[in-house]
């Protein structure tokens, strides 16, 4: 399939911008690629080369080449070289263009170029409320755009497909459900030596529940720490990820219930550090109330975590039937859980055996060949 070397573009300001999320999506995509399908040349377009730490994270091959602007954009400059100046600096010998986070540059189609869009969650519209008036606007015009012009779309999940097909109403027959992996990373052995290191690194608890996101109130861990103050031992609590506002409500609870001292929050995890921190880790709960994916269940299943994750959105997508689920708004239901599954070693291993079997469906081989299906249909088509 797709044998013959094609020049495939993508819009990488993320790749070169974004050290977790769409960044992360981007990177894990072209490395992918380069690996299943080195035949290609791969061009990434960002506006400036962003953080010289992330490209590097990209493998040094000669199939990926990135393509800036001269001079590089600042400012406003950057969305208007990313929506009217990437088609005319693309080669005449680029087949495809497929826009890595829910936009496409004007112009595709008219120049000839055939085009594929991912769309990783319609949140703005599904939670208007967390999302300021005028982002909305823009979010809804680009992304509505962007289903419409584009040869297909690509969804992240069924839920998400769902959610294009309601909002947008764009048939469900032009969207491709592609799914996300994770880092290899997560599913390489840590040393004990690398475990203890972490540990002392970020004075971590000898037993503790770990949640990783954005401490927002999307992500929801007020419900982790409501849990542990109706559990008879509460855990102690690690959250990885970056503060919000939302951040102090979470530490306020946690001091009125007396449980300040086993809520850790760590919003300064080094990357290479996750694995030990998910690793030594005896549940990972994801509580979120809406998820276009959840990649934090698989990091978690991957490192051999029993993992809990919320009803309502896609993780049970992400999860699989090994995990649990409870109501993002029942504190007692997850900690009723979560006693279960730290007081059962059993249970335990049989969650962490399903998890691994079931997260076996997101390895980058079989991803990577759904993507190239969805360009050769795309190629292939009138």
């Amino acid at each position: 399939m797709m044998n013959e070397p094609l020049v495939i573009a993508y819009d990488a300001k993320r790749i070169t911008h974004n050290a977790t999320g769409l960044g992360n999506y981007g990177r894990m995509m072209v490395e992918a690629l380069v690996r299943f399908a080195p035949q290609n040349r791969y061009l990434l377009c960002s506006p400036d080369p962003g953080r010289t730490d992330l490209r590097e994270r990209l493998p040094r091959v000669e199939q990926i080449e990135f393509l800036f602007p001269n001079p590089p954009r600042r400012g406003l400059g950057k969305a208007l070289w990313r929506s009217f100046g990437i088609r005319r600096e693309l080669p005449p010998e680029t087949a495809l263009f497929h826009g890595l986070a829910a936009e496409l540059p004007c112009g595709l189609r008219k120049a000839g170029v055939k085009s594929v869009v991912t769309i990783h969650d319609l949140i703005f519209l599904r939670y208007p409320a967390y999302y300021k008036w005028i982002d909305r606007k823009i979010y809804t015009y680009k992304y509505k755009k962007a289903c419409r012009e584009a040869d297909r779309v690509i969804a992240i999940s069924e839920a998400t497909k769902r959610d294009i097909v309601k909002f947008f109403g764009i048939a469900p027959e032009k969207i491709d459900v592609v799914y996300q992996g994770c880092d290899e990373q997560f599913k390489r052995e840590v040393p004990q030596t690398a475990l203890q290191s972490v540990r002392a690194k970020y004075a971590l608890p000898q037993h503790y529940v770990l949640t990783v996101g954005s401490i927002e109130q999307r992500k929801n861990l007020l419900l982790v720490v409501q849990a542990a103050a109706r559990m008879a031992e509460p855990p102690h609590i690690v959250a990885v990820g970056r503060r919000t506002p939302y951040t102090a409500l979470v530490e306020r609870y946690a001091v009125e219930h007396g449980l300040s001292e086993r809520l850790h929050i760590h919003d300064k995890v080094e990357f290479a550090d996750l694995p030990a921190v998910y690793r030594m880790a005896d549940a990972f709960v994801y509580p979120s109330r809406f998820e276009g994916f959840g990649i934090p269940m698989i990091e978690a299943a991957c490192c051999g975590v029993p993992t809990v994750g919320a009803t309502g959105s896609c993780l049970e997508e992400a999860g699989g039937p090994g995990a649990a689920y409870v109501d993002p708004d029942d504190p007692q239901a997850l900690a009723d859980r979560l006693t279960e599954i730290l007081s059962d070693e059993s249970l335990r291993r049989r969650m962490v055996d399903a998890g691994r079997e079931y997260v076996a469906r997101f390895e980058p081989e079989r991803i990577t060949a759904d993507l190239l299906r969805v360009y050769q249909r795309v190629l292939t088509s009138e």
